[in-house]
């Protein structure tokens, strides 16, 4: 039988990368998957590449108003959500002299009330027995320069996760982080910007920061998603998964 057979899983930022591998793993294990995207033409590629059991929505998950208008698309069409891997982020990295009202109003409005109201409004949803994984990073337990607002952003996501255990311990939800190191995305290039060279030196200098000598495969990080969204992690609830190669270890 498959992992995930007859689920209904919502996958937030499921138009690529990591959110993308995801979503096709899922699909993969028989679920049906809601996907979604802010760019359409990125969310229909998507759509086109896992093919069946999906749907796209368009919209940002940062806005309480689309978030109700993505619930109300799923209450319509299943009744229910099962699964919720909360991946949609984004990432700036400046150092604190550096840093503005502006990038930390959009870190934390995209990273950390993005994701809070994705869980919260879920609720009357979430079915008994329900996995919810938060995407989480190395930079929200080790230090690395330039990173300070957003590893908080990422660090409160970690915290989230152990005071929700709680929060709904009576209801059988079990909510989980899974952290990557560098993984090798559209998004984490385009951090360095367009110019393939410097995208490049990026990706070598991040090679040097991992014990294993590489960055992660998206599809890596979504068979740690997978783990913690089925059966196989029936007893695992408020963990912190690292996928990062031994990054944070050292």
């Amino acid at each position: 039988m498959k992992k995930l057979e007859g689920k209904v899983a919502l996958v937030t930022g499921g138009n690529s990368g990591i959110g993308l591998a995801t979503a096709k793993r899922f699909v993969e294990e028989g679920a049906y998957v809601y996907i979604t995207g802010r760019r359409k033409e990125q969310l229909d590629e998507a759509l086109n590449e896992i093919g069946s059991n999906v749907t796209g929505f368009l919209g940002d998950i940062s806005d309480l108003a689309e978030i109700d208008r993505l619930y109300a698309l799923i209450q319509e069409k299943h009744g229910r959500v099962d699964v919720i891997f909360a991946n949609a982020g984004t990432a700036e990295f400046l150092p604190l002299s550096q840093v503005t009202e502006e990038h930390f109003d959009t870190l934390f409005r995209v990273n950390v009330k993005g994701v809070l109201f994705t869980v919260q409004k879920a609720l009357p949803l979430l079915s008994n027995g329900a996995s919810i994984i938060l995407n989480s990073s190395i930079n929200g337990s080790i230090g690395q320069p330039a990173t300070s607002v957003y590893g908080a952003t990422k660090a409160a996501l970690r915290n989230f996760v152990r005071t929700w255990i709680l929060d709904l311990k009576d209801q059988n939800i079990r909510f989980n982080v899974v952290s990557p190191g560098p993984v090798e995305t559209p998004g984490l290039a385009a951090v360095a910007g367009p110019d393939r060279a410097a995208q490049t030196a990026m990706f070598d200098y991040l090679k040097t920061t991992v014990p294993m000598g590489r960055l992660a495969q998206p599809e890596e990080i979504a068979k740690a998603v997978l783990f913690l969204a089925s059966d196989d992690s029936s007893f695992v609830s408020g963990t912190e998964l690292f996928v990062d190669g031994g990054s944070a270890q050292i």
